[in-house]
């Protein structure tokens, strides 16, 4: 009897020694994520239903805290399926990844990607190997079921607070004891707008002039001064007072015209974009005998200021390039973001001094007192009238020659285009991609500060001359492509240069080129032994 006790004691021991020792060796052996891991795959799968991506490549993810991602996409007839590891705290094709903490890969279609594109990411070992199409009809019925009573009440809730604002927007009236004058008001409201539009809304009410304080110049142009000011946040004198940071660009009287044609520009509630200047309002002050255009204050200034003082990183060069391009296409564009018509607006005076810099060091465009809004109703004799416009130094060959095609309003576009080129030169002369950075100097830095119309048709015109790209600027290949596209976009011909839409593409399709790169850097396939031994 104690020898079965001793052997059972015994046996049980090495049962558990051996089960630790399994449990050591699996941790030892435990790989990162594991995911299938293979370029666009030709497919068959229709997109409805479930389907399995037919990848034979199974990749260990290079990053713990990657996830396995699928794409199905269709254009034309061509469908196909590509599947990576991915970090969720990056984007993919300027995409966020959302709802990856999945054990199942379920497809989620996405905008505005050029084909049709849906994607899915989950958590699990190859579980992008199996996804999931949703019916969009079920979807559809369900956020319309869910969607009534909120609906329902937002109205309430909306009419109560608009009925509220205007009892308490009479009674501040009636409380007032400052003499305003009569000068109107134009307030547009953005969703996306900085901070000032707020106290701006309640204060304007098309009867007063804001509470503004100017502060300090710190601008200086042909037709107008721009100055830092205070906004006085309170409705009444009665109430505390706070403040706000604005621009305020000053036109003198005699200068109605030029204030009269940007805020105009400015009312069209289509030219608001995150790369175009947010615009408060517009005031006649009488009593100074002044036009104001009351906007929002970047503290980093103009881009020429910033170019002077600063030396940057690619990264940088990216942001600052790419959202210029989106700013100057978004003018051009002839639809909105969510694809309402628009009318297509040419800038006619783009260049460095008339960009500024925001706080996240991306570009919005500024000053558009030359501004042409490109109607299809405008005659040729009207576009005729508006003259030879814009800054020397950043003028097209067409327009130093007169010579743009009235006939075609995108010949408007083509001479924008041109002058950002040169911008975008100048931001890579400021780059340490490039190597060795030189002192700032501006598009055709050979002439004088100034340069005349005849001077620039001399060297643009007579020696068909451009800003110089040295070879040093195309050992970078992102500065390469960069580099190129400005020179297809300061082409002779207007006809062959870029639109502002394609150099933002283009802009985009080198930040994914740089994240394959690192990608493919990175990556690590495993190797058949050891999915042969994970198998078993």
């Amino acid at each position: 009897m104690e020898l079965l006790r001793f052997s059972a004691f015994w046996c049980g021991t090495i049962l558990f020694a051996s089960l630790l020792l399994e449990g050591a060796g699996a941790n030892i052996m435990k790989l990162k994520r594991l995911c299938k891991f293979c370029d666009e795959k030709a497919t068959t799968c229709t997109g409805k239903g479930s389907c399995k991506v037919g990848c034979e490549i199974t990749s260990i993810c290079p990053s713990d805290e990657d996830v396995c991602v699928s794409i199905w996409r269709k254009k034309d007839d061509n469908i196909t399926f590509d599947t990576v590891c991915h970090n969720p705290s990056q984007k993919l094709y300027g995409l966020v990844l959302e709802d990856y903490n999945n054990s199942k890969c379920e497809m989620k279609e996405r905008k505005g990607m050029g084909s049709e594109f849906f994607i899915c990411s989950c958590t699990e070992d190859e579980c992008n190997e199996h996804i999931f199409f949703s019916s969009n009809s079920q979807v559809v019925a369900v956020i319309l079921v869910s969607l009534v009573p909120l609906l329902v009440m937002a109205v309430v809730v909306i009419t109560s607070f608009y009925c509220y604002r205007v009892y308490r927007q009479r009674q501040a009236s009636s409380k007032r004891r400052l003499d305003f004058s009569e000068g109107g008001a134009i307030m547009i409201d953005d969703e996306g707008s900085d901070s000032s539009s707020t106290h701006a809304n309640n204060l304007n009410h098309n009867t007063e002039l804001l509470p503004i304080e100017l502060d300090v110049l710190v601008g200086k142009g042909r037709f107008a001064e721009v100055y830092k000011a205070k906004l006085k946040q309170g409705s009444s004198v009665s109430e505390e007072q706070g403040f706000e940071t604005v621009a305020v660009k000053i036109f003198r009287y005699e200068e109605y015209a030029s204030w009269k044609n940007e805020k105009e520009i400015f009312s069209d509630a289509d030219l608001r974009h995150e790369n175009v200047l947010h615009f408060l309002t517009a005031e006649e002050r009488k009593v100074q005998r002044q036009y104001w255009l009351i906007t929002a204050y970047q503290p980093r200034g103009n881009l020429q200021e910033y170019l002077i003082h600063h030396i940057f990183s690619w990264h940088d060069l990216w942001l600052l390039g790419s959202s210029l391009a989106q700013g100057v296409a978004h003018l051009h564009s002839d639809h909105t973001t969510c694809g309402r018509y628009k009318v297509p607006i040419a800038h006619r005076d783009i260049k460095s001094s008339n960009i500024l810099v925001k706080s996240d060091l991306t570009c919005c465009l500024c000053d558009f007192g030359l501004a042409l809004r490109l109607d299809n109703t405008l005659s040729v004799d009207e576009l005729a009238n508006s003259g030879q416009v814009g800054t020397a130094r950043y003028m097209a060959p067409e327009v130093l020659e007169s010579r743009i095609n009235l006939e075609n309003i995108e010949s408007f576009k083509q001479a924008d285009v041109y002058s950002m080129a040169l911008v975008l030169w100048e931001i890579i002369s400021r780059c340490n991609a490039v190597g060795e950075v030189k002192e700032y100097v501006p598009p055709f830095g050979n002439l004088r500060e100034h340069p005349c119309v005849e001077s620039m048709k001399d060297s643009v015109l007579r020696d068909r001359g451009r800003p110089e790209i040295p070879d040093s600027w195309l050992i970078h290949s992102g500065i390469q492509m960069v580099c190129a596209s400005i020179e297809d976009c300061w082409d002779h011909d207007p006809e062959a240069r870029l639109t502002a839409q394609c150099v933002a593409e283009r802009f985009n399709d080198v930040e994914y080129l740089d994240k394959l790169s690192d990608r493919s850097d990175s990556e690590e396939k495993i190797p058949e032994e050891i999915i042969l031994v994970d198998e078993k």
